[in-house]
């Protein structure tokens, strides 16, 4: 059993005290259906005052699992073994009351996603104070105080004003920041922070790493930071403790396992990562020099012109202009990357364009088929020139159809196909992202998320379409998952040729695919031209501070990166007045 045990080269870790937490032998089994299964088996770190400890891996490495079973937050089907101590109290195998005075008082915990972790009913400063009224000897109005304090803290615009604000009328990255507020309520020692940043915009993540580099430095709290994004822990952790199938397989200070990583899957999890400029570098794509629109005499595979659309109005609450006179063009066989925050309008695009959503003015072109303002009837049999492959294949795929059934579907529809003829199309598509044919009769819950999203690619490519709208595809995956879906990406268009629209807020993903990039900012296209151009000289502040925000997985080049984003911002904050 090797435990983890930090350095201080650095960093200001106080050695001359105890640590605040220590894992010892640390095992999670699992009942399930008669038998134990194991999720971890002999995980063991410490993390001292004042460090940030790591903890990556790939989903189902036993990361969270053993994160969870520190604090007792796990199912009743759960067996847990070995020792966890919180400043010297032992918490594996303590009394439910003795872990509730320990959650949110000594603990912090900033979960994935806020939006299910806060109570959509009610108001999120009542949920901080709540917090607060539980752990401390304080009044309702020193805790409503408190709040509004915590809120200025962590940088929350309007912080009295969004007291009373409910977690939908909040955006992701002010929720997360609600979520940090409540775990630093008490003034813990630890913050266990779980994919914190993982479903948040690169500038909105550039902000929350930010502003948790900087509580920790003013509470001199240790965190436990948890992870499978290599850019995030060059960005903000000191050691790490790499996992694969429960167990921990590396360990070290951040420089010393990114510099020199000793296992092959250390070496696997850093080369998956997409490093921004890597691809220009290597110059591994020859088309990146094409002209900033198609040439004349080829029809484009897509044509927007002054496109614009409106979400209606509903009382006294005026339209909603999600894209504004928005202009471009994507040449056959052409990979454009379409890329902003979230509300720029990317999405909003990419769903007109598969006649998902109305135009309220411009034109959409498929093959030179106008599809603006078309009836569902007239748009059907322009439907199968273009596709789309949507970020959450889980939510995507009908949980009621095998997979089989999922990939037919529009075989079915547009071309009538049915029982040999539709099982040997459904077969090749099949091999065509390499899936085995057995898996035809699975549902999706029974594919992992990588397996998920080559269905979704499998049923977009069904018809042979001119065109492929893919939006997000790889967000919600590992990046080891994400390398291999991107990989396979690339060889499917380098086969069929179809033109693509990919819509991502990951410059280093679209880097790696698109030899053309477009720049939205709050629904107005705010730069346009080559991969090098847009990446290497851009010309809209709003673009400089995008590039300047996006983690790599360094720590060196990270550190200097958060320089020039400082720069940028302030540059940009220039030029908005």
């Amino acid at each position: 059993m090797t435990i983890h045990t930090p350095t201080t080269a650095g960093r200001r870790v106080r050695e001359d005290l105890d640590p605040v937490l220590e894992v010892s032998g640390l095992g999670v089994d699992f009942r399930v259906e008669g038998e134990w299964v194991t999720a971890s088996r002999d995980v063991s770190f410490r993390i001292m005052p004042g460090e940030v400890l790591a903890l990556v891996g790939e989903s189902g490495s036993g990361k969270s699992v053993s994160s969870m079973a520190i604090l007792g937050l796990l199912p009743r089907n759960a067996r847990v073994t070995g020792s966890a101590k919180v400043r010297g109290k032992e918490l594996i195998g303590a009394r439910p009351a003795a872990l509730r005075a320990v959650r949110g008082n000594d603990v912090g915990l900033i979960f994935q996603e806020p939006m299910t972790a806060l109570n959509p009913v009610l108001p999120v400063g009542f949920q901080v104070t709540e917090v607060l009224l539980s752990h401390q000897n304080i009044s309702p109005e020193q805790a409503r105080e408190r709040a509004i304090e915590l809120f200025r803290l962590v940088d929350l615009p309007n912080p009295e004003g969004r007291f009373d604000a409910y977690p939908h009328q909040l955006s992701g990255g002010q929720r997360q920041r609600v979520m940090i507020a409540m775990a630093i309520a008490c003034d813990p020692v630890l913050l266990i922070a779980d994919e914190p940043t993982t479903a948040l915009d690169v500038t909105v993540q550039a902000e929350i790493l930010d502003l948790l580099r900087d509580l920790h430095e003013r509470l001199d709290s240790a965190i436990l930071l948890i992870t499978h994004d290599m850019g995030v822990v060059a960005d903000l952790a000191d050691d790490l403790v790499v996992m694969r199938d429960g167990a921990i397989v590396e360990s070290g200070p951040i420089r010393k396992v990114f510099g020199h990583p000793e296992q092959t899957y250390t070496r696997d999890l850093l080369s998956a990562v997409p490093h921004l400029g890597a691809e220009i570098a290597a110059g591994t794509l020859q088309v990146s020099d094409r002209a900033e629109e198609p040439a004349p005499a080829v029809t484009p595979a897509l044509d927007l012109r002054n496109l614009v659309i409106e979400y209606p109005g509903r009382g006294r609450t005026p339209a909603f202009r999600a894209v504004d006179d928005v202009s471009f063009s994507v040449a056959p066989g052409e990979v454009v990357g379409l890329v902003g925050e979230s509300g720029s309008g990317k999405t909003t695009i990419g769903r007109a364009v598969v006649g998902l959503l109305p135009v309220t003015s411009g034109t959409v072109s498929i093959a030179g088929a106008d599809i603006a303002g078309l009836s569902k009837r007239e748009l059907k049999p322009l439907r199968r020139r273009s596709a789309i492959v949507f970020q959450d294949p889980a939510a995507s795929l009908n949980p009621r159809m095998t997979i089989g059934e999922s990939i037919g579907e529009p075989l079915l529809l547009h071309e009538g196909l049915r029982k040999a003829p539709l099982d040997r199309r459904v077969e090749e598509l099949l091999d065509r992202v390499r899936l085995p044919h057995a898996y035809r009769n699975r549902y999706p819950h029974e594919l992992s998320g990588g397996q998920r999203q080559r269905v979704g690619i499998a049923r977009a490519l069904s018809l042979g379409p001119e065109l492929l709208v893919a939006d997000e595809p790889t967000s919600a995956l590992d990046v080891s998952v994400q390398a291999h879906v991107l990989e396979l990406f690339k060889e499917l268009q380098r086969e069929q040729g179809f033109a693509c629209l990919f819509i991502s807020h990951d410059l280093a993903v679209v880097e790696i695919l698109a030899s053309r990039i477009a720049v939205l900012r709050n629904g107005k296209l705010v730069e346009i031209g080559s991969r090098e151009g847009v990446l290497l000289n851009p010309t809209d502040p709003y673009t400089k501070r995008l590039i300047a925000a996006a983690p790599v997985p360094d720590p060196d080049e990270q550190e200097s990166r958060r320089a020039a984003r400082a720069i940028a911002l302030a540059a940009g904050a220039d030029a908005d007045h």
